[in-house]
């Protein structure tokens, strides 16, 4: 068996790409430990956060040759993120169709709230992974509500780059979330009453 304990990260990753089982074997020993841990504090539940983390590796083999990975760590966090989204994802639309079906209830609050902020934090991943002054302009607009000319200012960019900045910002966000199948749950969650 091959020792690829001080391999580094990146190199691992093009093992990965490559079908080696060993490879990612190390990417699991590395990983799963912190996984479970952010798995476990978004659901409190030892065995769905077990399965989370499993789907999330198994995810990861299945796509190894087709993805492309920038930080390993923020893409595998990520995703667990968004794999416990979208488990409350299913079982929101379970207990809708309960009482739908069974007793007649108005949508919850508290299901609303939840979605919203799983929502939010899948946004966060993606915001995470932007280039830098993308990153930044998206934040200074939308965490902190500065105007175009206050970024422009702040981050020593034309008022137009600010613009052009956050309209890639936006256009990031939406390719990601119409790839992972949230497009229309962001709609939701933006435009319901």
């Amino acid at each position: 068996m091959a020792d690829y304990s001080d391999i580094s990260e990146i190199a691992l990753l093009g093992l990965l790409r490559e079908d080696d089982q060993f490879a990612f074997n190390q990417i699991y020993k590395r990983y799963w430990k912190k996984l479970l841990m952010i798995a476990w504090n978004h659901s409190k539940n030892e065995a769905i956060a077990k399965d989370i983390v499993h789907e999330v590796f198994l995810s990861l083999w299945e796509r190894r040759s087709e993805i492309e990975i920038k930080d390993l760590g923020a893409f595998l966090a990520t995703s667990i993120k968004f794999t416990v989204f979208k488990y409350y994802q299913q079982e929101s639309r379970h207990a809708k169709l309960v009482r739908e079906n069974y007793i007649v209830q108005d949508w919850s609050e508290d299901e609303a709230k939840l979605d919203a902020l799983f929502l939010k934090e899948f946004i966060n991943g993606i915001v995470e992974e932007m280039p830098e002054k993308c990153r930044l302009v998206f934040k200074y607009s939308r965490d902190e509500g500065l105007k175009n000319s206050e970024i422009a200012e702040k981050i020593s960019i034309s008022e137009k780059g600010v613009e052009a900045n956050l309209t890639r910002a936006l256009k990031i966000i939406r390719h990601e979330l119409k790839n992972a199948g949230l497009l229309s749950v962001a709609f939701y969650l933006l435009f319901r009453n």
